[in-house]
């Protein structure tokens, strides 16, 4: 198959939501075809695209995101412009991501995976262990709040949504203490100075996928897919095969705390996993090994032995 180049006159459409950081995963996604097919910048137009979970209001709510209407507030609308042809491809933060595509469209693209790490925010206290008794923690994240309250059932933790420089601003304001954002988003707006530290796995395993970059196309469109062939990093995509497969087994929705995390040693994947009631009150996880391309084999048995761990009425809060 001879390859199709985009040009100045037909670029390739690139979708993404407006925030700075999804911005700044769109420009390293441009910056990579760019540079893997030598052709100028604008052979590919960056199309920025508002979604549901954009609006204002809704963040100013501060609400749970499962209560907004789930992960899919920040999809939609991209992937409706992907499906009619009002974008050729959609650059997207993978821990955002729900596990199953609409019909017609492929996640199988994924760049090279920045640092996993959580980043603890604040202006006084250096590291999550030091927060006084009863500090306020601001996360939207029902992962974070869970293993927050695991570790410590004293912290006061309240609903912080908006993207990062929005939760900065509420973090200023006095709203809370504390906050949390993604090392790998921090890392890339050149704002790794914002964090007081990062934490370690050991101490808070990260969301699935988090600090990887995943982009979807259109799964007819193979002149695409033959471009986008120079961009796919293969050690993410073996490590994001394990964690999505635990992810997709045991719930896939925003409505669990889950959190997981593969690595590479080798020949051999690395799978640790985690899965919590929403207070905090319990938590049951796994650290699993298996040959690399077992990761989703692996993936999967390990959510069905969390789940029998789980026992009846784990999670009986979501009926």
């Amino acid at each position: 198959m001879t390859l199709t180049k985009p040009s100045p006159a037909s670029p390739l459409k690139i979708g993404t939501r407006g925030s700075p950081l999804a911005l700044a995963q769109a420009y390293e996604t441009r910056r990579r075809l760019v540079g893997a097919f030598d052709l100028p910048d604008d052979a590919f137009e960056i199309v920025v695209i508002t979604t549901s979970g954009d609006n204002a209001q809704l963040i100013a709510k501060d609400k749970p995101l499962k209560e907004l209407g789930g992960k899919g507030l920040f999809t939609k609308e991209i992937e409706e412009a992907l499906l009619v042809g009002g974008i050729d491809i959609a650059v997207h933060s993978m821990k955002d991501m729900p596990v199953a595509q609409p019909a017609g469209l492929l996640l199988d693209t994924y760049l090279p995976r920045e640092d996993t790490r959580d980043a603890f925010v604040s202006p006084d206290v250096s590291k999550l262990a030091d927060l006084p008794q009863g500090a306020t923690v601001g996360t939207s994240s029902l992962r974070r709040r869970a293993q927050l309250l695991h570790f410590r059932p004293d912290l006061n933790a309240v609903e912080f949504r908006g993207n990062v420089q929005t939760r900065l601003k509420k973090l200023s304001a006095g709203v809370a203490d504390c906050t949390f954002l993604a090392m790998a988003g921090l890392n890339r707006l050149d704002m790794s100075h914002v964090a007081a530290s990062a934490i370690e796995p050991e101490d808070m395993l990260p969301a699935v996928a988090q600090g990887a970059i995943g982009i979807e196309r259109r799964a007819d469109d193979s002149a695409t897919a033959a471009l986008l062939e120079a961009l796919h990093d293969t050690p993410t995509g073996q490590r994001l095969a394990a964690e999505r497969a635990f992810l997709a087994a045991l719930d896939g929705s925003c409505e669990t705390p889950i959190a997981g995390l593969a690595e590479l040693n080798g020949s051999t994947l690395r799978l640790r996993g985690e899965v919590l009631r929403p207070d905090g009150s319990e938590s049951i996880a796994d650290d699993r090994t298996a040959p690399i391309e077992d990761g989703g084999e692996l993936g999967e048995a390990m959510a069905r032995d969390l789940l029998s761990q789980a026992g009846e009425g784990f999670f009986a809060w979501r009926s």
